[in-house]
């Protein structure tokens, strides 16, 4: 029996275009969000790392032995998390309150304050810790130990980026501020002091001043990884199931060549 090429053609397999048809649609759909899955996925694993980084020096140097204040100016490139030992008093009448911090639910502030330290005769700000603000009606009652004080203290250095808010101008002390801005502070209160916040340890007056190092942890981070990824895994998976099911109708609807 002979056939002609057209129809051994017709009969031949057609690969991957047979068996595998997803349709246009759902092909530009994949192209354009598999990629952006797939990147937010691997930029969440590098957050992971960056905050790994982060603990592990934040660790190491809370756990050295604190400077003297003097010696801060020489560590501007990199002071974060430096321990620093201050020896001085707190200036109560210029007292700035950072809103929008809460504690296990509860609203309140963190309450930051210029200190002289005697040794090296600067100006540093520093964060005393969270106190509640629930009556919003009237200022938080803080107390500013008068005599001089043996504290220890660390370099707070934020995080760049995030939504921040401007301060409305305000009159008077204590000042309401949605961010710190030492250099902004200082010109406020009329000093020439150190661009830096110091956040004290626990002790003498401090407030609630347990900070985590990361408002998020790495193993967050890894979740939320996991959870581009499989998202990325499931469009991939659907796409795939839609173009075999759409191929295998099709070639059920498609008229089948004369066997003779």
């Amino acid at each position: 029996m002979q056939y002609s090429q057209h129809a051994i053609g017709d009969r031949a397999p057609r690969g991957l275009a047979a068996a595998f048809r997803p349709g246009l649609a759902p092909t530009l759909v994949v192209l354009a969000l598999l990629p952006l899955l797939v990147a937010l996925g691997c930029w969440q694993l590098a957050r992971a790392s960056e905050k790994r980084a982060m603990l592990a020096t934040a660790d190491a140097r809370r756990e050295a032995t604190p400077i003297p204040a003097a010696q801060l100016d020489a560590l501007r490139d990199d002071p974060a998390y430096v321990r620093v030992r201050l020896q001085g008093r707190f200036d109560a009448e210029h007292s700035l309150l950072l809103d929008n911090r809460t504690r296990d639910g509860v609203a309140g502030v963190e309450v930051l304050q210029p200190f002289h330290d005697n040794a090296s005769g600067l100006w540093l700000l520093v964060n005393r810790g969270w106190v509640a603000w629930t009556n919003r009606r009237q200022p938080p009652a803080i107390a500013t130990p008068a005599q001089d004080l043996l504290l220890d203290a660390w370099v707070y250095v934020a995080p760049a980026g995030g939504l921040q808010l401007s301060d409305k101008p305000s009159q008077g002390w204590p000042k309401l501020i949605t961010r710190v801005e030492p250099a902004a502070i200082w010109s406020a209160v009329g000093r020439d002091g150190l661009p830096l916040e110091l956040r004290l340890e626990p002790g003498d007056a401090a407030f609630d001043s347990n900070w985590p190092v990361v408002a998020v942890s790495p193993e967050r981070h890894t979740g939320y990884a996991v959870q581009w990824f499989a998202m990325s895994g499931a469009l991939l998976g659907l796409y795939l199931y839609l173009g075999i099911r759409r191929a295998r109708e099709n070639a059920r609807h498609e008229p089948q060549p004369d066997p003779r």
